[in-house]
């Protein structure tokens, strides 16, 4: 999976890439799919909701830039590997999933991959975690229309948010880096996410 699907598709962050080869990815998906857990592609994870492809949550963690020391809020939790994999690379990770099955499951999964500490939360992720705040960077594993102001209000100054934005069919991952000036936003690889659901995201 790194070689094939990470470094060759032009994945150069080798803490990136050393954290995708220690996460056992097999944990996160569904017992009858595990044969496809590192499959080039997203898998179903049960109420309309999926695990992204390696590929996806490697550019996300890239694009976020983590050093080590880092507090991170990873929204829209799902099966808990992007989380695992942002633990790998960040001190501290808060997570939250607006499905509590979801939410047990992946919470069950990140300490069987050896992260019980990600502090995983039931909610709607497009107001983030306050009493958490403020983080290094936010990771946005579902697709908004517009950047939630709730997460952009919740990044040190210097911070990097990173989500899919556009509409519920089609996007583009969005990196954006919080300056005295107001966002600064560069677009990135074109995707295709759930929708992003909650009182600054998409209706239900």
């Amino acid at each position: 999976m790194v070689e094939r699907q990470l470094r060759r598709r032009g994945i150069r962050d080798e803490r990136v890439l050393a954290a995708m080869a220690r996460v056992p990815r097999e944990l996160f998906v569904p017992e009858q799919l595990r044969d496809h857990a590192y499959a080039d592609g997203a898998l179903s994870i049960g109420f309309d909701q999926t695990i992204s492809q390696p590929y996806v949550v490697a550019a996300m963690a890239e694009l976020l830039g983590l050093d080590g020391d880092e507090r991170v809020l990873d929204v829209g939790t799902g099966s808990g590997y992007a989380a695992a994999v942002l633990a790998e690379l960040a001190d501290e990770v808060v997570s939250i999933e607006r499905i509590p099955e979801l939410a047990r499951r992946a919470g069950t999964a990140l300490a069987a991959a050896g992260h019980p500490e990600v502090d995983v939360r039931v909610g709607d992720g497009t107001l983030g975690a306050p009493d958490r705040a403020p983080f290094h960077a936010i990771s946005v594993a579902a697709a908004a229309p517009e950047i939630p102001p709730a997460l952009y209000a919740q990044l040190v100054d210097g911070g990097r948010l990173v989500l899919p934005r556009g509409s519920r069919h089609a996007q583009r991952l969005l990196l954006v880096v919080k300056t005295r000036e107001g966002p600064a936003e560069r677009a990135s690889v074109p995707c295709r996410f759930v929708p992003l659901v909650g009182q600054q995201g998409f209706e239900a």
